[in-house]
């Protein structure tokens, strides 16, 4: 991989996105110092007198919310963020042929990647995708022989790809938080995506394929991506929102590979020292000689057995998942020692295995790509796998961007869903009723109720603090209680109960990573000097680690 080229591109795309985007906004209404007004009248949306379909009004009025929460450089930054992060990840999935229909989604066909104007392969196939897109294929097909709605027919095929893979991967290929695509960053997809000045070519034609192979070239790319605005706040007090950009490095790959090898692999040739797992691991170091008092004191620790289903290993800081990537490298060959058919490792392990957290949305995504893509590696079936894990309710991936809780009403959530059964039959199950005069919870439900006040307050600062708050080992059992809870709303047909579950999951699952304990945990964590430090971060070090802040 040249990191030249993806240095020289990464920054100039930051830009060109950036503006792609903000030129979007200004399309329905949004500026930089107003937003318009949006009227539904019929079938149609008003702004500023132009017309547009109702879904684009209403979409345009979700936007609003996002907008007052995070100001229009950050919201327009943010949404920029994402359509890079997507696009990056299609272009890596075309070139390995990940996907199901077999044809490209950004680029040309092989055959004609000599010719820069060549349109992506997708276009040409259109009718042949749109079932297995879940698109209209009357539809696409009128868009097709229309003649000049190719613009329009690209925007449909490259949603709908967003779209299926949303329900395999939806860390990655969801919106904004909790929501979906369609509720905000689809209305802001650029425009032009056909033209010959479209955002997709420098992705296509200034990173050779061969840039590709290796899923490291998300990582760096991302990198180089912030660089610039990391180089603007190195020097300040950083604001808790540029923590990332202030604090992410991209580890080199010698590292990551010393650090898991010397803790995963340590541990299981401590218990297995005849393992062949020695030979594959280029930076392993074996222990040095001790005396009899320590050799018996280590035997007394060390496992006569490992199951390498209940291996737990943690990155707290995980970024783009470089070292949760390798992490993934070593265990399969730990599961392939014990006879396990290559096919099943990859879902064990990103299910039972490995775990991430991170303060970047946008970091933390890609790690759940980056593992993803290792496991399609070994995998042909693994995104079948957990498009029915997603469906079906359960775990898909254990890697979260740590979310704050100031938004969430514990009160108003906790009526609405409504455990022990006070609602009424067919009612909303009270969430958008007043939080006051709800009956207080006793037995388990009073400590599922008084543990949610708990991390209320404790995450309140999640996105300037990150795994660095504590949520104690005794509260497990209540957060797995609590999760089989809300697990169980989300599937009920109660609307009410069902938006509240899903708005207190993300809050309950970082909960649990940081509740739980681990055979292993890696990191190379952020760097920021105290003077870089905001003052909640500053007062934070400063009375929770005195002597070592």
């Amino acid at each position: 991989m040249n990191t030249k080229n993806l240095k020289a591109y990464a920054p100039k795309a930051r830009t060109q996105f950036i503006d792609a985007v903000k030129k979007r906004a200004a399309h329905f209404g949004i500026y930089e110092d107003r937003i318009a007004e949006v009227r539904i009248e019929g079938g149609a949306a008003i702004i500023e007198g132009r017309a547009f379909t109702r879904k684009e009004g209403e979409q345009r009025k979700r936007l609003e919310s996002k907008l007052a929460e995070s100001g229009y450089e950050m919201f327009t930054r943010e949404i920029a963020y994402t359509w890079f992060n997507r696009l990056a990840a299609l272009r890596y999935m075309e070139i390995h042929d990940y996907f199901d229909h077999g044809f490209r989604v950004l680029s040309p066909a092989k055959s004609h990647l000599s010719n820069a104007d060549s349109l992506p392969e997708i276009l040409n196939h259109a009718s042949d995708v749109a079932e297995s897109l879940n698109l209209d294929k009357n539809h696409i097909i009128e868009l097709q022989l229309a003649g000049d709605k190719e613009e329009e027919l690209y925007r449909e095929l490259l949603l709908g790809q967003c779209h299926q893979l949303a329900k395999i991967m939806p860390q990655i290929f969801k919106g904004l938080a909790f929501e979906t695509i369609d509720d905000a960053t689809e209305l802001l997809l650029p425009n032009n995506l056909t033209k010959t000045d479209s955002i997709l070519k420098g992705l296509i034609n200034d990173i050779p394929e061969e840039d590709w192979q290796e899923i490291e070239v998300i990582g760096w790319l991302y990198q180089f991506y912030i660089s610039e605005h990391k180089d603007s706040v190195i020097g300040k007090v950083v604001k808790s929102e540029d923590i990332p950009a202030a604090t992410q490095l991209f580890t080199p790959n010698w590292i990551v590979k010393y650090l898991v090898q010397n803790s995963v692999g340590r541990q299981w040739l401590a218990t297995y020292p005849d393992s062949d797992l020695k030979d594959k691991m280029e930076y392993y170091i074996e222990p040095a000689e001790q005396s009899e008092d320590v050799i018996e004191q280590l035997k007394a620790i060390t496992p006569t057995s490992i199951d390498p289903e209940e291996i737990k290993v943690l990155d707290p800081a995980c970024g783009s998942g470089h070292i949760l990537v390798e992490v993934y490298k070593v265990l399969r060959e730990i599961y392939l020692e014990r006879g396990y058919r290559l096919r099943e490792i990859p879902e064990l392990i990103l299910t039972k295995n490995i775990y991430g957290l991170d303060i970047d949305d946008r970091a933390a995504q890609l790690a759940g790509f980056a593992l993803m893509m290792k496991a399609r590696e070994d995998d042909r079936r693994v995104f079948e796998r957990f498009r029915q894990r997603v469906e079906g309710g359960e775990v898909a991936l254990n890697v979260y961007s740590l979310q704050s809780s100031e938004h969430l009403d514990i009160p108003k959530l906790w009526k609405a869903l409504d455990l022990e059964g006070n609602q009424q039959a067919g009612s909303t199950g009270g969430l958008f009723d007043s939080s006051e005069n709800y009956a207080q919870p006793t037995g388990v439900y009073g400590e599922y109720f008084e543990l949610l006040h708990k991390l209320k307050t404790s995450f309140v600062q999640a996105k300037n603090l990150g795994s660095l708050i504590q949520v104690e080992h005794h509260n497990l059992n209540n957060l797995l209680g609590l999760k089989a809870e809300l697990d169980r709303k989300i599937k009920s047909t109660d609307p009410g109960a069902k938006q509240a579950a899903t708005n207190l999951l993300q809050l309950c699952n970082q909960a649990i990573v940081l509740a739980d304990r681990y055979n292993v945990v890696i990191a190379n964590p952020p760097y920021l000097a105290t003077k870089g430090m905001n003052a909640n971060l500053k007062s934070f070090v400063k009375d929770v680690f005195p002597s070592s802040k």
